[in-house]
């Protein structure tokens, strides 16, 4: 049986990918796990409904995994009779779960890594009183983070994700998705893309790059927006879609940023570069979603504001609506999205962290499940579904991610707790005790 050194974050950050690869060619036997959670299910589209709690727990489970890839579920006494596994235990990594809990790694769909400083003017203001849109008409708010990005390295915005994405699978998640968005100037808004890029070649989980160079107006363009969505529509999106920089496009369509009519501009650009969409809608205030579901969009995200119409349309689509309830605790707001009348009314939902300077400075995703418990009523299962294969769903990788089963990638995380509801219970730290990406041990708490 195979031993695993235990590593901290900080020694991650120098993690020999060629080791890591190498461990993605072995066999890792996951064995007597109290709970394994599968999120195993009919791959129609995201999880709906009551469908949203099905969880597919087996107890006492095993799991075996090969080239990166998962072979087998099933019971640890199935695994342990099984005769290739009897052959060649001596060659298999095995870890020991001890009666704790296995889920998927989680699936993070909404996250701005790529800034320079913490936004703590911001952050005192708000306390003091001030709006999200009293600090944005002052200078703060987004446009604070652009100096920053703007004169950076790309090495050293580079290594500003990575440090992020290491703390992310030291808290259980294994898939990424990384915005642009703090540069706002076609040169550093597609440098930002290659610093994303840079890092997700050294760390061993999955990261998508999104374009959100029409995040909120740059400053040099006050009172000519139109004109900053033509460059953004016309030079920053055929350059990222020619280089392969980004898979999706994004849009803040808000009162402080974009009006549905330019975020239908951005989209018909994304569309025509052969770029998939999604969108940051209704954190603000209400726009309706229709003109925007023609474009197929993977999802819509915050939708603190929504019309009755809409959550019927949306029940209707397989667009993902993800809510990011970090934003509304960080901010100090009283309302938190409406997730109950989405999920009973079938609107298919993630959750994700929104980790960004301003607005949402956590990589915890067990955090921003407790909060959706506490303060949108999802239960503890709906909200690991939706931290789990409907993010999946939002990123368009369920194929691959989300779920424990056969054929899938092997992206894991091992908590140190004996019900999964006391993932969400114990709020503000962290309980993940093993993280594994494709098959390879990235995180292990010492």
């Amino acid at each position: 049986m195979g031993s695993w050194p235990c590593r901290g974050t900080k020694q991650l950050a120098h993690v020999n990918l060629t080791a890591v690869r190498n461990q993605r060619n072995k066999a890792l036997l996951l064995a007597n796990i109290g709970q394994l959670l599968t999120l195993a299910g009919p791959a129609e589209g995201p999880r709906r409904a009551r469908d949203l709690g099905e969880l597919g727990i087996v107890e006492d489970a095993a799991v075996l995994c090969l080239g990166g890839k998962i072979v087998s579920v099933g019971k640890t006494k199935d695994a342990l009779r099984d005769p290739w596994l009897k052959k060649n235990r001596k060659i298999v990594t095995e870890i020991e779960c001890a009666g704790k809990v296995v889920l998927p790694g989680f699936v993070d769909s909404h996250t701005h890594p790529v800034f320079v400083a913490p936004r703590l003017v911001d952050f005192e203001q708000r306390i003091e009183g001030a709006s999200y849109e009293q600090i944005a008409a002052a200078g703060g708010g987004i446009k604070s983070s652009l100096e920053g990005v703007r004169k950076a390295e790309k090495t050293f915005l580079a290594e500003r994700v990575l440090a992020a994405l290491l703390d992310m699978a030291a808290h259980g998640t294994t898939t990424v998705e990384a915005k642009s968005g703090y540069g706002l100037t076609v040169e550093s808004e597609l440098k930002s893309l290659v610093a994303i890029g840079e890092a997700a070649r050294r760390w061993p989980g999955k990261v998508v790059p999104t374009l959100l160079g029409a995040h909120v107006v740059p400053p040099e363009f006050h009172g000519r927006s139109q004109k900053y969505v033509e460059i953004v529509c016309k030079d920053m999106i055929p350059q990222a879609a020619r280089r392969k920089l980004a898979q999706f496009v994004d849009v803040f369509c808000d009162s402080v940023a974009f009006s549905p009519e330019q975020t239908v501009q951005v989209f018909e650009a994304a569309s025509a570069n052969g770029l998939n969409v999604r969108a940051h809608l209704g954190q603000l205030s209400q726009t309706a979603v229709a003109p925007l579901l023609r474009f197929d969009p993977a999802s819509l995200d915050h939708m603190d504001h929504v019309s009755a119409e809409d959550v019927a349309a949306l029940a209707r689509h397989n667009t993902v609506v993800t809510f990011v309830p970090g934003a509304n605790y960080f901010l100090g707001l009283n309302d938190y999205p409406p997730a109950r009348k989405m999920i009973d009314a079938g609107v298919p939902v993630a959750l994700a962290t929104d980790y960004n300077p301003g607005t949402s400075p956590t990589v915890n995703m067990a955090m921003a499940m407790s909060l959706a418990c506490t303060h949108m009523k999802m239960t503890p299962a709906e909200a690991l579904a939706a931290s789990t294969i409907n993010g999946a769903w939002a990123l368009r990788l369920a194929d691959r991610k989300g779920s424990i089963e056969a054929g899938k990638d092997a992206d894991m995380a091992v908590f140190d707790v004996a019900d999964y509801r006391e993932i969400p219970y114990w709020f503000g730290g962290s309980r993940c005790l093993t993280t594994i990406a494709g098959g390879a041990v990235c995180y292990s708490r010492p």
